[in-house]
């Protein structure tokens, strides 16, 4: 069978290993040929493709982003975008079609599948981690380093200038990175999008801390952490094609209220892309070949509409559609183990 490979939404650590896997697995077990659309949907639309073969996914294990390029187009808001695809497909001879993503990737994947009729297999990725149908997804764990040690170097400088540091981290509507960073480095005020923020409150916990004697604190946001209404001024931003509001700024507002309300100096650190770059851990590397050998015996066997997914320990085949039916977000219990850290 000859298949399709493409990658689409932000990139992360780990998507390289994933397309090595299927490729590997693919040409090695399978018989297969493998084909990767550059720029995610945006390759089949505008017919950029190359052939991936044994040597030149060779060496790429380590490597982060995605050899394939990525891209945020919508093949569902494109002209006859959904037809287009079907003749890309079909002009290449494919059999079917992996599609390597995050919610708007794969939401568009599963439209494709149930009412265009396209055979195509999901693979979920997301440094946000907030994917559903799934217990993980890869580039969760790498952009979990990155903040964690971010945070770690953050707190010496803090206390050497005894100012209050605000770390915005990513996360649109999941505070995954945000909770377990801000566990795993100390933070002294975490900010969460499930949970809108009195800004009184975390003027509060920095006050009372630096009753206690504290010199300084962290405060660890995550981009889409957002203020109870009518507390706090808030700046909307563009939308892209999938309709997300393009975010940022919500460190830049809180250092505003925070130096201002309590006085104490304050500056704002944006971690941004530096999150999504460099090497994959290696349980992302792990995770991302399980989860492409999976993904390639998938097509072998016609199981169209589906995605592979981490349940416990085991790689378990779900429904596409049921994987991005909803988000999964932070639920308020794992919020409250932050909660006697905090201040």
């Amino acid at each position: 069978m000859r298949v399709g490979v493409l990658t689409g939404g932000g990139d992360c650590p780990g998507l390289n290993a994933a397309i090595r896997a299927i490729v590997r697995k693919g040409i090695d077990v399978h018989g297969n040929t493998l084909v990767g659309f550059r720029d995610g949907w945006k390759g089949p639309l505008e017919d950029l493709h190359e052939e991936l073969t044994v040597e030149s996914t060779r060496g790429i294990l380590p490597r982060g982003g995605t050899i394939l390029g990525t891209s945020r187009t919508n093949p569902l808001k494109a002209e006859k975008g959904p037809q287009r695809v079907r003749e890309a497909m079909r002009d290449l001879g494919l059999g079917g079609l992996i599609a390597i993503g995050g919610e708007d990737t794969l939401g568009a994947a599963a439209t494709l599948h149930a009412d265009h009729g396209v055979n195509v297999v999901g693979v979920p990725k997301t440094i946000d981690n907030d994917l559903g149908g799934t217990d993980a997804t890869f580039g969760f764990d790498t952009a979990l380093q990155v903040a964690t040690e971010a945070i770690d170097r953050l707190h010496t400088t803090a206390e050497s200038h005894h100012r209050v540091l605000v770390v915005e981290v990513m996360g649109r509507h999941a505070g995954w990175i945000a909770l377990y960073s801000g566990l795993a480095g100390g933070g002294d005020v975490i900010l969460i999008p499930e949970r809108p923020f009195d800004i009184e409150e975390v003027c509060g916990l920095i006050q009372r801390r630096h009753g206690r004697g504290a010199t300084f604190s962290i405060v660890v946001a995550a981009e889409g952490a957002v203020p109870v209404e009518g507390t706090m001024e808030t700046v909307a931003g563009t939308t892209d094609e999938f309709g997300h509001v393009r975010l940022g700024g919500i460190g830049q507002r809180l250092e505003t209220e925070i130096e201002g309300r309590t006085g104490f100096e304050t500056r704002t650190v944006v971690l941004g892309h530096i999150q999504r770059g460099g090497t994959p851990t290696a349980y992302d590397r792990v995770l991302a070949t399980r989860l492409g050998v999976a993904a390639i015996d998938a097509v072998q066997e016609g199981r169209w509409g589906t995605m592979p997914a981490l349940h416990g320990t085991r790689i378990e085949l779900v429904p596409l559609a049921e994987a991005v039916a909803e988000l999964r977000t932070v639920p308020p219990e794992d919020y409250e183990v932050a909660t006697p850290f905090l201040g």
